[in-house]
């Protein structure tokens, strides 16, 4: 068998009208065919073709400049979008809002699992993630546009218990990528920042009968890849796209630490510099106990890790993100999404069974705003739309969720003297609102199953009680009518016993968790079964 390898210009020439596109990869180009997707754009618009598009893709793509998702934000080009977040294509934002097109957002393991059935030939995934949340069909069904009726989700009742039912997704052409293709088709990807779901995808297309065309880096003769280090067989590839200036993500060419290639000192992880999101992530890093399994969503969450890094504790405790990688670090800034001195890397679907199933002991996110109930909105805000990524499948399956944020956005000013915090200069938004637009988190239903949740800020922290939510730590310094209840729009329940917020989170020097982490019980699920 000898696999076709073709142009990036050829590979777009095989996408017809109206066809359903996938496209792999996440954030800022990590796995992403980006060759590919420049000569579909270039196509289009010297020739008006292809049109009508559907583009798929579990993760967001893009947008560093124009690239990933928004290569196909030329008028007539999309015609829907089915993704799990927007936020990294701004374009494809605005024909959302403009309802220009039909535009879903689905929790990124929804659609990386999806893909596992697909390619089995069963009837679509069923889950209860996104159960009382705006994916729910009772509420939105994902929809983040009018013109978005089909209903890509159904209710479904099984031994009198609810579930959610996501169909599949046909697929007409499918746009993958690793580092090395053999002559007969196998792919590697010893050099790609994540694993992705590469193989399901593959399978899924296979069993649909679409195109699959894998972008690599180079190519290499029949029979001399390591078959172990094969991640899609030469079976399910039709065609092959060298592109020699492939990069491993947007911002860099290659870092063999993301690769797995070596392990690099903690002392050159990078430390967060002594601003409130510090304060922040050192707060929340005050919820890990020794020998947890945690996640990093995005944003302000990710400081966790240069937190834990600095105080020592990195190897105490088990980091993981949805992207695959457990242990180590997860990265920071520009090529968030990939890790360094991970200890596994698994394929995506795989990481959101784990994370489905409870295996978290800790989650910590990020919050954008939040009702007196405890529900959290990431999603949608008037005409922003963000998405929500892996959100609700973290969120809604960890035994406990540590979500971080500032108190206020938008010009906030803090500075902090004798171990104490003052407001130098407050936010113009609230984040604290009296209800917010789409739920990406249902407090009730957490509570109901027995679930913890903790909103963690700059100046106060709250959990959610049977009243709603309720503050129980204040920081040293901040008058709690001045600095947080005159910036909330609505009056939470405070503690009876409200405490101060540790006083170390307020200075620059290191606040020494080493000592206390090991002193801590070990984070556990259930207790494991041992000898007599």
């Amino acid at each position: 068998m000898r696999i076709r390898v073709i142009t990036a210009d050829e590979a777009a020439s095989l996408i017809q009208n109206g066809d359903n596109v996938l496209a792999s990869g996440s954030g800022g180009g990590h796995g992403v065919p980006q060759a590919v997707l420049d000569a579909v754009e270039r196509r289009f618009l010297e020739t008006g073709a292809p049109r009508d598009l559907c583009l798929i893709h579990a993760v967001g793509i893009g947008d560093r400049k124009l690239k990933g998702a928004a290569c196909f934000r030329h008028p007539g080009m999309l015609r829907r979008s089915i993704t799990s977040a927007l936020i990294d294509s701004p374009p494809l934002i605005d024909l959302a809002r403009d309802d220009k097109i039909e535009s879903w957002t689905l929790p990124q393991g929804v659609i990386s699992q999806l893909m596992r059935e697909m390619a089995a030939g069963r009837p679509g995934l069923i889950t209860r993630t996104g159960l009382h949340t705006f994916v729910d069909p009772r509420q939105l069904g994902a929809r983040q546009s009018p013109s978005a009726k089909e209903d890509l989700v159904r209710l479904i009742e099984i031994e009198g218990q609810d579930w959610l039912l996501f169909r599949p997704i046909p697929l007409d052409v499918v746009f993958l990528r690793g580092t090395t293709a053999d002559e007969n088709g196998n792919v590697t990807m010893e050099e790609e920042a994540i694993p992705g779901e590469m193989l399901s995808t593959a399978q899924a297309a296979r069993r649909q009968g679409a195109t699959v065309v894998v972008q690599v880096k180079r190519l290499a003769k029949a029979n001399t890849l390591p078959g172990r280090e094969v991640k899609i067989p030469g079976i399910l590839v039709d065609y092959v796209v060298v592109d020699p200036e492939q990069r491993q993500t947007y911002a860099s060419d290659y870092n063999p630490a993301y690769s797995g290639e070596l392990r690099v000192p903690l002392d050159s992880l990078v430390r967060l510099p002594f601003t409130e999101r510090k304060i922040i992530a050192r707060r929340a890093a005050l919820e890990l106990v020794k020998g947890a399994v945690c996640n990093l969503g995005a944003g302000i969450s990710t400081g966790v890790s240069a937190v834990a890094s600095e105080e020592g504790i990195l190897d105490d405790i088990i980091l993981s993100n949805e992207q695959g990688f457990i242990g180590g670090a997860p990265l920071t800034g520009v090529d968030s999404g990939t890790a360094q001195n991970y200890d596994a890397v698994v394929d995506q679907p795989y990481q959101f069974d784990f994370y489905d199933g409870g295996g978290l002991d800790v989650a910590f996110l990020s919050f954008a705003e939040v009702d007196p109930a405890g529900n959290v909105n990431i999603s949608r805000f008037g005409d922003k739309i963000v998405g929500v990524g892996g959100f609700i499948n973290i969120s809604q399956n960890a035994r406990k969720v540590v979500f971080s944020g500032t108190f206020t956005s938008g010009g906030l000013q803090i500075e902090c003297r004798d171990n104490r915090l003052r407001i130098v200069q407050e936010g113009r938004h609230r984040k604290f609102v009296p209800q917010i637009e789409q739920i990406c988190y249902n407090a009730g239903f957490a509570a109901e199953e027995g679930r913890i949740a903790l909103f963690v800020t700059e100046r106060g922290v709250f959990d959610v009680g049977p009243n709603g939510l309720r503050l129980i730590e204040i920081a040293p310094g901040v008058d709690l009518e001045r600095d947080i209840l005159a910036n909330m729009a609505f009056r939470p329940e405070i503690a009876a016993d409200l405490k101060m917020m540790d006083a170390r989170l307020f200075s620059e020097q290191p606040m020494g968790l080493g000592t206390e982490l090991a002193r801590a019980p070990e984070g556990r699920r259930k207790p494991r079964r041992t000898l007599n």
